[in-house]
């Protein structure tokens, strides 16, 4: 029997000049669930006028729409209230300019960071972006706005990202910053839609800012009791004119905290930064040029608990503290890891925890982030634990970002109630 909706989808991109006519949108099967939702169809779109396309005809049969790269972060979020098409960019794929000289690339979201990496690697270049979860694309990092141990040095997404195309729920492509002259209605473009979950809109197309491959690399890391010991060695390395790029806190559940600094350069100015480094952690220091086991990875298994502790840099101690006691008054295996050079954390309890233990942890964590000047998010939990706690905690700005939502979507149909407050 035929689909109406279906065919529509399928002219879309036969019209948009898809080689392959409508083999490229399917009913959506099993293997298609997207953050435990079944949508009804999937499409594979190549291009950013096919995007358009797709996007044009979900708006006029009134689908909602969920894009899907590497599927890394699906789980993060919530899921979506409705979900009718996921557009995949899998053969949104390829660098459309790189432009070494400037230290610019313009690549397609569907791109894999990995990818990305091996192709500017013999320029002797790279998109200076941590890549905590193989398999991770552009759009996805565009997305969910993650952080390695480098934003210390060079950044974050919203840092890196120069330039923006972002196709509307209405199918209107929208073109920002960059290689072009003109914004859009007067909102930073890239800023908005980088960590919004894909509810504004969808990027096909993006420009990032590079940075030259360093020559040398070294790690300069030691094990302390615990917080209180970590806090002195972590000021003396910021406090000083060793220039890390990163300064990284790892506390495991249990005792002791590991403190690891990352310096890059010249052999000779890293080496010599290194022994400055070493001298500061003081005995039991060790220096490396492999990076420390688990470096930039979260803290957490896949299906388990994730989340995102933010601090001042005054406060990274005393977070990892109250963190440490609340987990042993629970008896709870938590691990915190991440940069005490930037203030951000993440920490991870096993899936099997029980849901109460999380809220309870949790809402300790979010009084102690508070106090140091930040916040604590739920990136991924199983749905227990969902069904238990607020994911995202006290937003200030919601108000205002309910109202950038009506006016990219005013009917609410990408992504509906992934992001904060139901947006």
């Amino acid at each position: 029997m035929s689909d109406p909706t279906l065919d529509a989808l399928r002219a879309a991109l036969d019209s948009a000049g898809d080689p392959d006519g409508g083999g490229l949108v399917r009913p959506a099967g099993e293997g298609d669930l997207l953050a435990g939702r079944r949508p009804r169809y999937v499409a594979a779109p190549a291009s950013t006028a096919q995007v358009a396309a797709v996007l044009r005809t979900a708006a006029g049969h009134g689908l909602t729409v969920v894009a899907r790269g590497g599927g890394t972060r699906q789980d993060w979020a919530a899921p979506p209230e409705r979900l009718d098409l996921v557009v995949e960019t899998a053969r949104l794929t390829g660098v459309v300019e790189h432009a070494a000289g400037d230290l610019i690339v313009a690549v397609r979201a569907g791109t894999r960071l990995d990818e990305l990496a091996d192709r500017l690697a013999p320029a002797g270049q790279q998109l200076a972006l941590d890549v905590p979860l193989a398999g991770g694309t552009v759009g996805g990092a565009i997305s969910a706005n993650p952080s390695g141990p480098r934003r210390m040095r060079y950044g974050t997404v919203r840092d890196l990202l120069i330039g923006v195309t972002v196709v509307r729920a209405d199918g209107v492509v929208a073109r920002a910053g960059g290689r072009v002259v003109k914004n859009v209605a007067g909102y930073d473009l890239g800023k908005l839609v980088t960590g919004a979950y894909g509810t504004l809109g969808l990027v096909t197309e993006a420009v990032f800012r590079l940075h030259p491959l360093p020559a040398a690399t070294a790690y300069v890391r030691r094990w302390v009791d615990g917080p209180e010991a970590a806090g002195p060695l972590v000021a003396a390395v910021l406090g000083a004119q060793v220039v890390p790029s990163a300064v990284e806190v790892d506390a495991p559940p249990g005792d002791g905290v590991e403190v690891t600094v990352l310096l890059e350069g010249t052999p000779a100015g890293v080496a010599a930064r290194a022994a400055s480094t070493a001298a500061l952690l003081g005995a039991g220091a060790d220096v490396s040029a492999e990076a420390p086991p688990g470096w930039g990875a979260y803290p957490w298994e896949p299906g388990g608990v994730g989340l995102k502790l933010t601090a001042a840099l005054s406060g990274v101690p005393g977070l990892l503290a109250t963190a440490r006691a609340a987990a042993g008054r629970y008896r709870a295996p938590l691990a915190v890891r991440g940069s005490a050079g930037t203030g951000v954390l993440h920490a991870g309890l096993p899936a099997a925890t029980e849901p109460p233990v999380v809220a309870a942890l949790l809402d300790e964590l979010r009084e102690a982030t508070a106090r140091a000047g930040g916040h604590a998010v739920v990136l991924t939990a199983p749905p227990p634990v969902r069904e238990l706690v607020d994911l995202w905690g006290p937003v200030p700005g919601l108000a205002l970002m309910r109202r950038i939502k009506a006016q990219f979507d005013p009917d609410a149909r990408l992504a509906p109630g992934r992001f904060v407050g139901g947006i």
